[in-house]
């Protein structure tokens, strides 16, 4: 099991942990600051440093096991041990941009009404899939409503509910093909304050202003009822 720091804080790049298994090309710790992939979120990328070594995570994903977290080292590990201790180091640009995008992409899904059907965050372009049916979409009128929710500056918090209270709120979940995980007895809410609230494992802003200037950049049909919405962001300098 990995305390996982990267809910309890996403904006801490730096923390330390313990070796606690070890394979050719993967490490478990004790805890981490390395988010793993999921949810349309790509795994974080970073650094581990040893008192004799700095080896480059180049990914990091879920393991086998409940709350296990693998990350992927680039070249072997034989220089590591159980029990090392370790420095851990997030590419924080990287992880950064992703953290916007995915904000980003909880005001898209605020501003359509209709489930969700897939979806992905990039670090360029990041893009939701959405079951419209005969619904019509503009992107220029949705560049303009997302970047007035931005100018809101509303803050991004999490909650925790129960697996029951979630599924007394179905409406709560707008994912069609992928349900929340349940069976630890809470789920995980990312709360929009006054915008939205859904369950959601990834890494956010604290304030949906650092999410910056968003564009609508492409709508497409994707079968009869599926339209792909693409979001792209400035740049922050």
């Amino acid at each position: 099991m990995t305390t996982a720091l990267f809910n309890l804080d996403s904006y801490q790049t730096q923390a330390t942990a313990v070796v606690t298994a070890i394979t050719e090309n993967h490490l478990e710790l004790d805890q981490t600051l390395f988010y793993p992939q999921g949810g349309g979120q790509p795994g974080d990328q970073g650094w581990i440093t040893t008192s004799s070594a700095r080896l480059e995570v180049i990914d990091t994903i879920k393991g086998e096991t409940p709350n296990s977290i693998l990350h992927c080292i680039k070249g072997d590990t034989q220089q590591l041990y159980v029990g090392d201790s370790i420095l851990m180091e997030i590419d924080w640009p990287r992880r950064y941009q992703l953290m916007r995008m995915h904000s980003c992409l909880h005001l898209l899904c605020s501003l359509i009404p209709k489930g969700v059907t897939g979806g992905s965050v990039g670090l360029e372009k990041s893009r939701l899939d959405f079951d419209l049916g005969e619904a019509k979409l503009d992107k220029e009128l949705l560049t303009q409503q997302l970047n007035l929710l931005i100018q809101t500056a509303a803050s991004v918090t999490t909650l925790a509910i129960s697996d029951a209270e979630l599924t007394q709120q179905p409406e709560l979940v707008r994912t069609l093909s992928v349900q929340p995980p349940r069976g630890t007895g809470s789920v995980r809410m990312v709360k929009i304050d006054g915008v939205d609230l859904q369950p959601c494992g990834g890494t956010h802003v604290a304030n949906i202003k650092e999410i910056g200037i968003a564009t609508i950049s492409k709508i497409e049909n994707k079968g009869r009822r599926n339209r792909r919405i693409h979001l792209l962001l400035e740049p922050q300098s």
